[in-house]
Formats: C-alpha cells, structure tokens, sequence
C-alpha cells in the first residue's frame, strides 16, 4: 500500500514562505490527484488544493487562492505545495491525500 510523507514544515515568521514535500512510496503517484489538506487545533480538518496527475490543472480554497501554489514531480514521486504571504491564522498540521491514503501531517507555526 503507498505511504505518504509530508516534510517541510516549521516556524516561519508572518509574511514568510515556505514549501511543504509529499513524498509518495510508490510510482502510481502519478497517475492519481494530489490534494493537500490542513487542520489547525480545534478545527476540522480543510481542503486546500488538488492537483491533477500531470499537473496541468489545480484547484484552491479561497482561502489560499493567490498565496499557495501545489506542484508536483513524477518522476520523483514528490508533491509540493509552496506557500507564501504566511498569516498566523495559517498556522496548522497539513496533510497530503491520495485516494483515501493520508500522510501523517507536518506543522507549520506562522510566528513572530
């Protein structure tokens, strides 16, 4: 069964950037949607971007629309999801999704 492995996150000061990494364990990464998701203590958990297994095309939450931007290499079965303009209200543990396999989350601290 393919694992998902989200890396990247950290303290990041308001207005900063950072990129997350989903590392997928298997080559059918590929052929399968992507979407990253994010849930901040005591809120449910959020959809946030999904992109499609070429890449071509992606989708955002109107919350992140114009701030984050999800990418994705094949070739090394690696997601990414850049984010910038980072507010606190950012702060949270995000997750990456395949079919019905999640990673087990990366926290990002927006602080200054």
């Amino acid at each position: 069964q393919v694992q998902l492995v989200e890396s990247g996150g950290g303290l990041v000061q308001p207005g900063g950037s950072l990129r997350l990494s989903c590392t997928a364990s298997d080559s059918s990464f590929g052929t399968l949607n992507m979407a990253w998701y994010r849930q901040a203590p005591g809120q449910q958990r959020e959809w946030l971007a999904t992109i499609t297994p070429t890449g071509a095309y992606t989708n955002y939450a109107d919350s992140v629309k114009g701030r984050f931007t999800a990418s994705r290499d094949n070739a090394k079965n690696i997601a990414y999801l850049q984010m910038s303009s980072l507010k606190s209200e950012d702060t949270a543990v995000y997750y990456c999704k395949q079919r019905t396999i999640w990673g087990k989350g990366t926290l990002v601290t927006v602080s200054s």
